[in-house]
């Protein structure tokens, strides 16, 4: 039977992803691979998690340091010195890893599972519509909510700030998704570390915080099944 193996936030980090994949017993023949968007960054060896993740075909979404990396590296903002991606831009195999990246879509639609890196928008009625095909070098307001939502109002306004936490108005974005009466897909997301695992009816949030020492989520869909590793 084939299984989805979905992931949450790997953010450079190499060997948890791989040794989370051992205890996922992934098949490579069987299997699909799905990573939830922040493949780089914060952890030690950005370029060998996309090495892997293009390797393996992995189906991935883009999260806003994907974002960020593609523009740096297409000349369209400048690094920041506490940025952890210098390994990509100076690799010898750098322009194969950033067109592979850049392919990657901000949504995916797998049977009735939908996939972003943060989240939708309340009022989104078909989000993999408008999510389809946006360029992640221009900037625009749906790319910005579906990389770094975390809280917003029923009219999808959010705080000015995001601290991580929920505040009032604001709600988290999915309780949202989960009063859609006639809605019966399940979401699963990353992006909200300082959160954490969120394992609710049609929601699923794969971040735990690997990179700031906590564990590295997967999710056997097939199964309902959680499996994680902790941060070396």
């Amino acid at each position: 039977m084939k299984r989805h193996l979905l992931i949450g936030d790997v953010h450079g980090c190499r060997e948890e992803l791989e040794q989370l994949l051992e205890r996922l017993r992934y098949d490579p023949a069987g299997d699909v691979l799905v990573l939830l968007g922040d493949l780089v960054n914060r952890g030690p060896d950005s370029a060998g998690v996309l090495r892997l993740a293009r390797r393996l075909d992995a189906q991935c979404v883009l999260g806003n340091h994907d974002v960020r990396l593609l523009r740096v590296a297409h000349g369209r903002t400048s690094p920041r010195s506490y940025d952890t991606t210098d390994d990509v831009l100076a690799a010898a195999d750098r322009e194969e890893l950033i067109e592979w990246l850049g392919a990657q879509p901000f949504v995916r639609e797998l049977g009735s599972l939908l996939c972003v890196h943060a989240g939708l928008h309340p009022l989104w009625e078909h989000p993999e519509a408008i999510l389809s095909g946006l360029n992640p070098l221009e900037e625009t307001p749906e790319l910005s909510f579906a990389v770094t939502v975390r809280t917003c109002t029923a009219q999808g306004e959010r705080p000015a700030r995001e601290s991580g936490l929920i505040e009032g108005p604001y709600r988290a974005w999915y309780e949202f998704w989960r009063e859609r009466a006639q809605e019966t897909r399940t979401v699963a997301f990353g992006h909200w570390a300082v959160h954490g695992l969120v394992w609710l009816p049609r929601v699923r949030g794969l971040d735990t915080g690997c990179a700031w020492g906590g564990k590295l989520s997967g999710w056997i869909v097939e199964e309902d099944r959680l499996v994680q590793v902790d941060k070396r």
